[in-house]
């Protein structure tokens, strides 16, 4: 089969690798100048991807186009080239608006009778702290096609009226909401949506997002995850299952996710991811047992409805080095750093790590890129902490000059949230999907 990526950063690295090892063609276009060294040496790079749209029509049913983001109007695109008769996996433009415009999403997910809570857009932050101060509460700010949010602690919101007035213009132009804080359980849904359908089963995760052990810290893209296959459809059609028909009819193709908050008043979606999730695609790989090629496949040719996976969980870390939380070129980190691995690894243990930002520089393994998002490891088990432990026993074997990451990820799963879950009755019967 033939692939072509198109991205901003080589965000799915490891899932290209996984495809050139299957024995299949990939070519990749990385439109970000400071994430070029990512897989350089590795993976085929093309400076123009229109000019590979004719590669990928001679492989006929076996050409595919991957999306990586939602950037640059790239969901209209896609409608575009699926329109000109192209496999294309990723998302829609009602995907990109999905996640980019919050307060349409809440809109949405309202029509098809999920409860909501208390939301309100702006597109001035002077509105905005007017309308906290008339409105004392405990506030979460998160802006619309920008990675800054902020999640409030105190009760009158006072902490988001100071976030507001010292935070650094996001662009020229800002538009962005405040949402009710929730307590609870944070958890998440995703699916593979084939076009007309979700194909089953559709996963369940918990993501870390702070950058420091116990929640503390920066809010990063993500410091890691625990997801399972097990037990899903319960949840999948109180949440995201609501959503196919509106998926069908935008031409959606790819996978999509809803993260939520869950207590004892109900389930409370927070937003949309409409592409692939990072670390998320990489967590879920061994506990598919499908090949990414063979699942894609499935997927545009709409030729299956459900595909096998393995039972238990899966752990996700991510390992990163600087300037992670930040990117270049706001903090002035040098990249080239030697990745090394110890040599007793077995090959099964290697497919554990799913490279991130890497690259090779004179046939040496280096860190690279925009971000310090240098490489996940994932570990499997039957239970949270099983899993967790194999995966940070699998990340002591790496050495990488300054690398960080959280060891006590589930932590928190393991030890209340899961049986909340569990008495929420969130979760379908054992030994159900």
């Amino acid at each position: 089969m033939r692939f072509l990526g198109i991205g901003d950063s080589c965000d799915l690295g490891a899932l290209y690798l996984r495809l050139i090892a299957e024995g299949h063609e990939v070519k990749v276009h990385v439109s970000k100048a400071l994430c070029h060294g990512t897989l350089a040496g590795m993976v085929e790079r093309v400076e123009d991807w229109r000019n590979e749209l004719e590669w990928v029509r001679k492989a006929k049913d076996e050409g595919i186009i991957l999306f990586e983001n939602v950037e640059e109007k790239r969901g209209a695109l896609q409608d575009e080239l699926r329109g000109d008769g192209f496999n294309v996996v990723g998302g829609s433009s009602f995907g990109d608006r999905l996640e980019n415009d919050r307060g349409f999403a809440q809109a949405v997910l309202a029509d098809l009778g999920l409860s909501i809570l208390p939301v309100k857009s702006f597109d001035r932050r002077s509105e905005a702290i007017e309308y906290i101060k008339a409105h004392p509460r405990r506030w979460v700010i998160k802006f619309n096609s920008a990675a800054a949010t902020f999640i409030g602690q105190l009760p009158q919101g006072d902490d988001v009226v100071a976030y507001l007035e010292a935070l650094p213009a996001q662009g020229t132009s800002e538009s962005f909401i405040l949402m009710e804080h929730a307590e609870g359980v944070e958890m998440g849904i995703g699916a593979y949506f084939n076009g007309e359908k979700f194909l089953t089963p559709s996963c369940l995760d918990w993501e870390h997002k702070r950058f420091f052990p116990g929640d503390l810290g920066e809010l990063t893209g993500q410091m890691g995850d625990i997801v399972t296959y097990e037990r899903s459809s319960r949840f999948h059609e109180l949440t995201l299952g609501r959503m196919q028909e509106q998926l069908r009819q935008s031409g959606y193709l790819g996978y999509i996710n809803l993260n939520t908050i869950v207590n004892e008043d109900g389930v409370w979606p927070l937003e949309f991811t409409c592409r692939f999730g990072y670390p998320g695609f990489a967590v879920l790989d061994p506990l598919q047992q499908l090949p990414w090629s063979e699942l894609f496949h499935m997927m545009v040719a709409r030729t299956g409805k459900t595909f096998p996976t393995r039972s238990g969980f899966a752990a996700g870390v991510v390992l990163t080095t600087p300037p992670f939380p930040y990117s270049r070129p706001d903090v002035q980190i040098p990249v080239g750093m030697p990745v090394l691995f110890d040599k007793s690894l077995s090959e099964e243990e290697r497919r554990h790590i799913h490279y991130g930002e890497v690259g090779l520089e004179n046939g040496r393994l280096v860190t690279s890129g925009a971000y310090g998002w240098t490489m996940v490891v994932t570990g499997v088990g039957p239970s949270v902490l099983t899993a967790r432990d194999r995966a940070n026993k699998l990340a002591r074997r790496i050495h990488i000059p300054n690398v960080r990451y959280r060891r006590d990820i589930g932590e928190r799963l393991h030890a209340s949230d899961w049986a909340r879950i569990e008495r929420l009755g969130l979760l379908s019967a054992i030994n159900s999907s």
